[in-house]
């Protein structure tokens, strides 16, 4: 009976929507109480499906008001017909419901193949991603060495051009150290040195820094001055009044007393005399070089021999020279090509690459083709198997139908069954306390027309029956209180009972169960070997005969 309003919606309350309760008034039946299966998030919002099984819904009530008595055979015949009608009708929409559903499945069918094919493309996209990845490291990776190869020969080529003739030079230890540039002051990092290595050997290494007694001799050899600061509060050069305003007159009496100051120092100020020279040094004069010494004129024909020697030394040294670069030539023969191929230095090399070059995208553009091929077939073939895989699924899917259908008619068959079955033992049970009840009444009254002998007979009968049950609840209260009298006494001396009595109680167990069972457990087995010692002779004299 009260309205009340919220600032929140019920979408943000994250429950159900409120349904009041309702009262039904007596003879009327609302529609909207057929839509209370509906329920929130299962049918609820109503949408197009829910619109039309509400108008079939109507439909059907209309058509059953419709429908004839059955007061008469036309009426039956017709009511008949209209139900045979109906039953069609609903059949019809039932195939059509199938029909949906086959036709939903199927697109999901198709949605998940298409989604199969587009991650397998993805994922072989992927696969040739990452193998050409591979490939082009791999690539890199050869043209840095190549590169790294190409650099290394470079400098050994410039280092043996610098020494044609094959001399020995020895180290010219000043020209290294004169010049910053050499391996003295920056030596290379291919040759094997690495500055940042061993680099804890320039760490300054103090015991007065890195020690804790160092520390604490060096603060106790340090003056009182440098680790007790006393710090001086700086005079003022103005005077100034109370307030903090400096005058003007005292401002102008300390700028000439400054003035005063530096002319005085101006005046008194003496000039000192010119210092000596303090590194002047006499400089001696060298000692004089011996006279340089003289070597013979060779004659001429040892000066010819020596030439000779000389040219046929330049010729084995040229010719072993050339032979080294026919040999590194040999072994280096396809990193010239790749450098010929690099920079096309030939038009016979650039012919070359050309016609390599057609012939791989011949090769490319055939194996395009080949594998457009083989796409259409497996489209093809992948088309074939969604065909015959619809036509299965819908097979499946009628046969889950039909089978459903089938076990809900058998469910029914079996309930009507068991329901009928039960009846007829509710039936046959009344039927029999029904007689048995009449055998009682007819019994009683049979024994009540025999006279006064046959009442006291049933008199006593039902006084010595009240007897018994008397005797017995009493014979239960005794055994009753009895048993409650031996436990007591038995706590009372399993209390009393020492470990000595324990034991003798467990001997006169054994003594009196385990050993006569023990007794009768042999005596049997003897008994046993001497019947089958019996048992075994009379099975040789019978297998005897029967031999």
């Amino acid at each position: 009976t009260l309205g009340t309003q919220t600032d929140y919606r019920d979408g943000e309350a994250q429950t159900d929507p409120y349904s009041p309760e309702y009262v039904i008034p007596s003879g009327s039946v609302p529609e909207l109480l057929t839509l209370a299966t509906l329920t929130w998030g299962r049918g609820l919002p109503a949408g197009l499906a829910e619109v039309e099984m509400i108008e079939r819904a109507r439909e059907k009530r209309a058509w059953e008001a419709a429908l004839p008595a059955m007061d008469s055979a036309s009426h039956i015949a017709k009511r008949r017909k209209m139900m045979d009608d109906m039953e069609r009708k609903e059949w019809a929409f039932r195939e059509q419901e199938i029909e949906k559903l086959q036709a939903v499945r199927l697109e999901v069918l198709k949605k998940l193949l298409q989604r199969r094919e587009e991650n397998q493309n993805e994922l072989d996209a992927k696969r040739l991603d990452d193998h050409w990845q591979n490939h082009q490291k791999a690539k890199e990776e050869k043209f840095k060495k190549i590169q790294h190869d190409f650099a290394l020969m470079l400098r050994k080529l410039i280092a043996n051009r610098k020494n044609v003739m094959g001399k020995l030079e020895r180290r010219d230890i000043i020209r290294e150290y004169t010049d910053f540039a050499s391996q003295t002051y920056a030596p290379l990092s291919r040759t094997g040195y690495f500055p940042d290595n061993h680099s804890e050997r320039y760490v300054v290494k103090n015991f007065y820094l890195d020690t804790f007694a160092g520390l604490c001799e060096l603060e106790a050899s340090l003056p009182d001055s440098v680790t007790q600061v006393k710090i001086k509060a700086p005079k003022p050069k103005y005077t100034a009044t109370k307030t903090g305003f400096i005058k003007r007159s005292a401002k102008l009496e300390v700028d000439l007393a400054e003035v005063h100051q530096a002319l005085l120092e101006k005046k008194n100020e003496v000039k000192e005399p010119k210092k000596p020279l303090r590194f002047l040094e006499k400089v001696e004069k060298p000692v004089p070089r011996p006279p340089t010494p003289g070597l013979e004129k060779p004659s001429i024909e040892e000066e010819e021999t020596e030439l000779a020697v000389i040219c046929l030394q330049k010729l084995l040294r040229g010719r072993a020279i050339q032979n080294t670069m026919f040999e590194e030539k040999e072994k280096r023969l396809d990193l010239i090509r790749e450098l010929r191929t690099t920079h096309a230095l030939q038009e016979d090399g650039q012919l070359l690459l050309k016609a390599e070059a057609e012939m791989t995208l011949a090769l490319q553009q055939q194996h395009n083709l080949q594998m457009h091929k083989v796409c259409l077939f497996e489209s093809q073939l992948a088309r074939e198997e969604g065909r015959a895989l619809a036509n299965i699924l819908d097979f499946l899917s009628k046969e889950l139908v039909r089978l459903q259908e089938e076990r809900k008619i058998h469910a029914f068959v079996m309930l009507a069954e068991r329901q009928r079955r039960m009846r007829e033992a509710e039936e046959s049970g009344r039927r029999q306390v029904e007689e048995r009840r009449r055998r009682e009444e007819d019994e009683i009254f049979k024994q009540a027309r025999e006279g006064a002998c046959t009442i006291d007979s049933y008199l006593e009968d039902i006084i010595l029956s009240s007897m018994e049950d008397t005797a017995e609840e009493q014979a239960r209260e005794e055994i009753q209180r009895m048993a409650v009298e031996i436990n007591d006494i038995a706590y009372e001396m399993e209390s009393r009972r020492t470990h000595l009595q324990s034991e003798e109680i467990v001997a006169e167990l054994v003594y009196n169960f385990l050993i006569p069972e023990a007794d009768k457990m042999s005596i049997r087995e003897k008994v046993r070997q001497s019947q089958r010692k019996h048992i075994y002779a009379a099975h040789r004299i019978i297998h005897r005969d029967t031999e």
